[in-house]
């Protein structure tokens, strides 16, 4: 917190300024956070996790069985085709709850 610059005028600083917000920890030596550059382009590197395998697998039974089903009603419509489908994403959906797919986000 001592690093931090105080109010200034267009001049430069305030007369006094110096002293401002020195309280408590004003003996205490403050270690400055790492820099992390915000400027787009700069490499950043971020640890790379794309889920489990199973989470994967959930989530394609359910876009082939939402995928399916909507081309079932399109081109019919095809009832069985259509249920077969809603069972196929059901069954994704069960896997994923069953496997705590929300908990592989990051």
């Amino acid at each position: 917190m001592s690093e931090q610059v105080g109010p200034a005028t267009a001049s430069g600083t305030r007369p006094g300024a110096e002293m401002m917000g020195r309280g408590a920890a004003a003996g205490a030596s403050a270690s400055p956070a790492p820099f992390i550059s915000q400027v787009p382009g700069t490499p950043v590197r971020f640890p790379t996790y794309h889920g489990r395998s199973v989470s994967w697998v959930a989530v394609t039974l359910i876009l082939i069985g939402f995928v399916a089903g909507g081309l079932a009603l399109v081109f019919g419509p095809t009832w069985w085709l259509f249920w077969v489908s809603l069972g196929v994403a059901a069954i994704g959906g069960l896997l994923g709850l069953a496997t705590n797919i929300f908990e592989d986000w990051y």
